[in-house]
């Protein structure tokens, strides 16, 4: 008897866990609307391509709001993107002309920029 009971609580425990880890650690798509203006606001544009999965990854973080994201897609810009001196994707270019390059994920982004993520 005592025996399910432990197993009962440990499992709310893990589910609850994995509830506050997953549901917690990330905000939500819809309130990515803000980061996103700021990025724009601050002039900072993300180049990257299609097919590139790293930039699918990226895109997707942002959800619905990547769209207020300023983006070149370099296949169909590609004399903009060579003159701004992207060699890989995606880069993300700030107006003083610093450079991250590859997937930078939004904490960094956020870190980098001074755009504040949600909670």
């Amino acid at each position: 008897m005592n025996y399910k009971f432990f197993l009962a609580v440990l499992s709310l425990l893990l589910v609850a866990g994995l509830l506050f880890y997953f549901g917690g650690s990330r905000p939500a798509q819809g309130s990515l609307q803000g980061f996103a203006q700021c990025l724009a606001d601050k002039g900072i544009t993300m180049f990257g391509a299609e097919w590139c999965p790293h930039c699918q990854k990226e895109k997707k973080a942002f959800g619905d709001a990547f769209r207020y994201v300023p983006y070149v897609e370099c296949p169909d810009n590609p004399n903009v993107c060579l003159n701004k001196g992207v060699e890989a994707y995606p880069t993300w270019i700030f107006p003083d002309g610093r450079k991250l390059v590859g997937e930078q994920g939004l904490p960094k982004l956020a870190a980098e920029s001074g755009c504040e993520l949600p909670r």
